[in-house]
């Protein structure tokens, strides 16, 4: 896996912490990994399956999660709702 070092404001990164605090990500590593997958995806690009593969290595490796079926789901509904509202 490649290193990438960047600059943030202040914050940007305590956003970010909260986003690890809260039982989000499991690191501010998976937080931004995630992010980028996907904006990739919402351009329409295709992860190839190396990809797929270190993301089911990086799931099983970061355990059970603490959120409820109930939380996944409200969560899934905003994202829908936020990229409708973007679409009109």
């Amino acid at each position: 896996m490649a290193t990438m070092t960047v600059s943030i404001s202040d914050p940007i990164k305590d956003w970010i912490d909260e986003q690890v605090r809260s039982g989000g990500y499991a690191s501010s590593d998976d937080y931004l990994n995630d992010l980028v997958m996907r904006e990739r995806l919402r351009q329409g690009e295709e992860l190839s399956v190396e990809e797929l593969r270190q993301m089911v290595a990086a799931s099983r490796e970061s355990g059970i999660g603490t959120r409820g079926v109930d939380e996944i789901f409200a969560e899934a509904e905003k994202i829908v709702a936020l990229r409708k509202a973007r679409r009109a």
